[in-house]
């Protein structure tokens, strides 16, 4: 099940996308880490019961969405509007991982996920933090995998194309950040 939920893409492979390809493998590496931090965060936050609490109230769902979907549109749109293809100017791990962190802890359906699914895995009478913090381990693994392969690629395929296409590239993986931006918010559960 984690695999299925790693290689689906979402906003955490559209910000991959995105970041190794104007900003490096090295930012991209970042962007996983931080990526990874914010699974680990909503597991936690899942074995203490907040998830359900975001969940359970329409208020707290419908602001963990709006305010993922301002961010996912937000780095879309700085994506589409970039300009230079000198990549000094460029912070690189720092705006990674602080990407991939924001971009983690403000996806509604990694709650869902945790809510939906993880209960399906603990046996009766266990420990709830331990299984669930075992769960984002497995995600986060499999996550650190098939994004760093992808960081990879990306950023090989980067150095082998001309700026241009960089730029179309970072521009169209800006597009379907908005796009998924735009679909978040418009998400009803």
């Amino acid at each position: 099940m984690a695999l299925v939920v790693t290689l689906t893409p979402g906003p955490a492979t559209a910000l991959i996308l995105r970041v190794a390809a104007r900003d490096g493998r090295r930012a991209a590496l970042g962007a996983v880490a931080g990526n990874s931090i914010g699974v680990l965060v909503w597991g936690c936050l899942s074995a203490v019961g907040v998830s359900s609490l975001i969940l359970a109230s329409q208020i707290a769902y419908d602001v963990l969405r709006v305010g993922g979907a301002v961010v996912l549109v937000v780095l879309g749109v700085r994506s589409i509007m970039h300009r230079g293809d000198d990549v000094a100017d460029v912070p690189r791990g720092r705006h990674g991982w602080r990407s991939g962190l924001v971009t983690s802890v403000a996806n509604p359906k990694l709650a869902v996920f945790f809510i939906a699914l993880f209960p399906q895995f603990l046996r009766p009478h266990a420990a709830v933090l331990p299984a669930a913090l075992a769960m984002a381990a497995v995600i986060v693994a499999y996550d650190v995998l098939w994004f760093s392969a992808l960081a990879y690629a990306v950023d090989r395929a980067g150095a082998l194309l001309r700026p241009r296409v960089r730029r179309t590239m970072e521009r169209v993986t800006g597009g379907v950040m908005v796009g998924l931006g735009i679909r978040i918010a418009a998400d009803t559960r």
